[in-house]
């Protein structure tokens, strides 16, 4: 069981991938993600445990990584003033980009590693009945979409 070459990410206006489509470069995915670093755990104190992040990934027409922007923001116990920093360069790095347009996408799997967080397309596929999802899985991380057969650019979280 082998995850497809490009896999297609639904565009979902409002919703996880409501900040995703195409520019003049390629393609892009665009978030505003929560996420703990490696090693830290969610516990009673997760809002200043979890770490807010502007997410801008790039990729060219073939579904290439090309590169990423990742800026930390604050945590999210000082929200709304992470988030709304997070959003703020959000908007700067999208506004540099030419001729966008928010619609599907095809991507190839791909790993950042930054400020000790994972980021990126993964492939959680496992031959284990025991674990992973039961067939070719991959996962945006850390936002947690998990995308899989029939490769229709739906997911699940």
């Amino acid at each position: 069981m082998r995850l497809p070459e490009v896999i297609p990410i639904r565009y979902e206006p409002d919703y996880r991938t409501g900040r995703i489509g195409r520019h003049a470069g390629g393609q892009f995915f665009a978030d505003i993600t929560g996420a703990y670093q490696e090693g830290v755990t969610a516990g009673h104190d997760w809002r200043n445990q979890q770490r807010i992040y502007a997410v801008l990934h790039l990729f060219d027409e073939g579904g290439h990584h090309t590169g990423s922007n990742l800026r930390f923001t604050g945590v999210r116990g000082d929200s709304p003033a992470a988030v709304e920093a997070a959003e703020q360069v959000l908007s700067d790095w999208l506004a540099g980009l030419e001729a966008v347009t928010n619609c599907d996408i095809a991507i190839r799997p791909f790993r950042v590693d930054f400020d000790n967080v994972v980021f990126g397309l993964i492939d959680e596929t496992t031959d284990d009945p025991d674990e992973g999802h039961g067939g070719p899985w991959a996962e945006l991380y850390p936002q947690g979409p998990g995308l899989h057969e029939p490769w229709n650019g739906e997911y699940d979280t």
